[in-house]
């Protein structure tokens, strides 16, 4: 590229993704073309290929309609990468049940290698394609087509460039093309700008689909019915009654062989910049006027850009030990594989309250979860505040739930209090319902147009804003890494911060899963 400047050859193109807007719905009877770039990669056999069987097996995706693509540098063919992600699609347990459709699916995948900035890579891809949808006898213009980067960053760009030059398709009869781009979007405000700019130069918004898949999470997606669905909530959600709101990520395993790719990121970038900066917006938004997805959208980023700059003080970042064992990553590596940071919200409802994000690897327990604290009762006649707070917890992962802490009477002839918990665990509740992947959600979701559970470029840019000096001042070692011991809480320093910003821990109580 020279001097930043780009020359695409556009394909015939009739309308844009706001064509619905202005005209009306149009019926989407056209062939479905899914393309996979990165195909050979980890990403696209551990998610997006199990996702896509998924759909399939559920008859989402129609067998009569839908054609998948794989496409890579790697040089094999379609049979081979049938077997490269066979094992990733069925448990041994199900293989049997599961084989008829195992089988009909992989049928459904092509695959066609060559590079990511090749003219004719593409044009063979197109021509695939092509073959297909006439096979399909799709009307010109009516055809969809899905592109998945499974990729880096890095090659989104000239990826994106090709896709546009020779892989879009006609639209006017209700066809579409779209294209889903994970994360990491950048490594702070001014490369992700610079990557929005990059493809919001070939594609509009309305095409672009930048997944996180913590916005797929089913407790994730309950959150908006909780608040605006539940009365009792509605009075209680607010700066008078809430102490604090913790959002944790632990994992409890290192970086295991990723050491080199993870210490360019670290674990803000990695988790709490997107993940859990995604479900703090949840929690913290205003009622939308409805359910669209940009209105839904419009209150996320008010939350956002209502975040005050994070103080170093509120910080507390953490390297567990044996980290720069890795070969891969430098001697004197900095990056934090721990952070625990206060965020703190300057409107109406939240002002005092403090945001606790907290992620970490190598922990003592893998575990996501929201906690709610509440204030203490005034006037503690039964003498029972040193018990612990009222708490109302969304567990994200494992074992899906949410329970409410709250102080009961001991069953017995004195007159003793206790902690106990309201309880709704998603496994003993919803018996034989299966819980979808995140990826198959949001998968559909693209399907069907619907942007709500994906990252608007002004949320991304107001994330990224909250985030880069911060990133910047760890970059520079202003901000040190406090080194903690594998299989622990992580540093202790990270406790006293949470003390320090009023989170109440309660000894003696341990919420416990039920048991079927």
């Amino acid at each position: 590229m020279d001097s930043g400047q780009w020359h695409v050859e556009k394909r015939s193109t009739l309308r844009n993704e706001s064509f619905l807007k202005e005209y009306g719905p149009v019926s989407e009877t056209g062939s479905l073309s899914i393309i996979v770039l990165g195909a050979s990669g980890d990403l696209a056999k551990k998610k997006t290929f199990p996702a896509l069987f998924n759909l399939f097996h559920q008859g989402f995706l129609n067998p009569e309609e839908v054609h998948i693509f794989g496409y890579a540098r790697t040089k094999i063919s379609d049979q081979e990468l049938r077997d490269k992600i066979r094992g990733y699609l069925v448990d041994e347990k199900n293989a049997s049940e599961k084989a008829e459709a195992l089988s009909k699916f992989l049928q459904l995948i092509k695959y066609v290698s060559g590079p990511y900035d090749s003219e004719d890579g593409f044009k063979r891809l197109d021509k695939a394609i092509s073959e297909h949808e006439i096979s399909k006898k799709t009307s010109q213009g009516s055809s969809r087509r899905l592109f998945y980067l499974a990729l880096p960053p890095s090659v989104y760009p000239p990826v994106c460039k090709m896709i546009k030059a020779w892989c879009t398709n006609k639209s006017d009869l209700g066809g579409w093309t779209r294209i889903v781009v994970e994360k990491p979007f950048g490594k702070d405000l001014e490369s992700a700008e610079q990557l929005s700019s990059q493809i919001g130069a070939l594609f509009d918004e309305p095409q672009i689909y930048r997944i996180d898949h913590y916005l797929g999470k089913e407790l994730v997606q309950n959150m908006l019915v909780l608040r605006f669905a539940n009365r009792f909530f509605l009075p209680l959600w607010n700066r008078d009654n809430i102490a604090n709101v913790q959002i944790v990520f632990r994992e409890d395993f290192g970086t295991e062989g990723r050491g080199g790719y993870f210490d360019e990121y670290g674990i803000i970038r990695d988790i709490i910049q997107n993940h859990l900066l995604q479900v703090l917006c949840l929690v913290a938004m205003e009622k939308p006027i409805s359910l669209k997805p940009e209105h839904i959208r419009d209150e996320k980023v008010k939350v956002l850009q209502s975040v005050i700059p994070i103080k170093d003080e509120e910080v507390v970042l953490g390297q567990y030990e044996g980290y720069r064992d890795d070969p891969t990553v430098p001697n004197d590596s900095n990056t934090p594989t721990f952070a625990t940071t206060i965020l703190r919200i300057d409107n109406e409802r939240w002002e005092g309250v403090p945001f606790i994000l907290k992620a970490g690897k190598a922990m003592s327990s893998k575990k996501a979860d929201i906690r709610i604290q509440f204030k203490d009762v005034p006037g503690d006649i039964f003498k029972c505040q040193k018990q612990g707070r009222n708490e109302f917890v969304i567990r994200l992962q494992p074992s899906e739930a949410m329970y409410m802490k709250l102080t009961v009477k001991q069953p017995g002839l004195e007159m003793q209090t206790v902690q106990s918990e309201l309880d709704l665990s998603y496994k003993q509740r919803y018996q034989g319902v299966s819980i979808p992947e995140a990826y198959e959600r949001l998968i559909l979701d693209t399907i069907k147009g619907d942007q709500q559970h994906f990252v608007r470029r002004d949320e991304l840019k107001a994330a990224w804003e909250i985030f880069t000096p911060l990133l910047h001042r760890i970059g520079n070692g202003e901000v040190k890494s406090i080194p903690y011991k594998p299989g622990s809480r992580g540093p202790t320093e990270a406790d006293q911060l949470l003390e320090k910003a009023g989170y109440l821990q309660t000894h003696g109580y341990i919420w416990i899963p039920p048991t079927l």
